[in-house]
């Protein structure tokens, strides 16, 4: 065991433990040994997880040269006002559940916000709007999201929501909500990423920070 934890923590540089190979030690008590080739799968081992050092430290760089790339997007458009945040470089950062690397391919997808009116056009362009199949006659009765648009930005509209449903009272509570009315998970996760992108649109076009007191309402209703 004090081998395999060392082993462990050397090739996972200290994020790998003790713990980790407990564990590993109780399901290898319900595998199957192997009592062949022991040098040939302890190499692919090795190179396995010589390769996830690799990645580890290509998505590093790429998060560093994410950061560098913000921070000069936040010098050349600051914030109209003097509420955002020192560690956020872009308005769309306060709201709940998106971080820096989801601010990045938000701005890099959508660019100029005013490219877009209303909430709904960016709604749409994201691909997340709902929308039936219809073939002739026939015309479904389940509705999905459109998928039209930018594949992108709908990845990281749907990443979002899913950390916002989490960290977002309000956006937790519609989850909830949508659950309660019977809808599956991925549905009305779909209905979260929708409402989450009227936050961002409106953060975004106003050039303020996100207001955790402000509750939205759909257009035309009398809150």
């Amino acid at each position: 065991l004090t081998e395999l934890a060392q082993f462990l923590a050397t090739h996972s540089r200290g994020r790998l433990g003790l713990d980790h190979a407990e564990k590993l030690q109780q399901y290898a008590k319900g595998t199957f040994g192997i009592s062949i080739a022991v040098d040939a799968f302890a190499l692919e081992l090795k190179l396995l997880l010589a390769q996830i050092e690799f990645i580890e430290d290509q998505v590093q760089a790429i998060e560093e040269a994410i950061q560098l790339a913000l921070e000069e997007y936040r010098a050349e458009y600051p914030c109209a006002c003097d509420r955002l945040p020192a560690n956020c470089h872009h308005v769309i950062e306060t709201v709940p559940g998106i971080g820096p690397v989801l601010t990045a391919a938000i701005i890099g997808e959508v660019g100029d916000i005013r490219r877009f009116s209303n909430a709904r056009k960016l709604v749409t362009y994201a691909g997340i709007d709902a929308t039936t199949r219809e073939s002739g006659q026939f015309v479904g009765t389940r509705s999905h999201l459109s998928k039209r648009g930018s594949p992108y930005l709908r990845r990281a509209l749907w990443l979002a929501a899913i950390s916002a449903r989490r960290f977002n009272p309000e956006l937790r509570a519609y989850y909830e909500e949508k659950k309660a009315q019977g809808k599956h998970s991925m549905v009305a996760t779909g209905a979260v990423a929708r409402r989450l992108v009227h936050m961002i649109y409106s953060v975004w076009s106003q050039n303020r920070p996100f207001d955790p007191d402000y509750r939205w309402a759909p257009p035309g209703s009398n809150d």
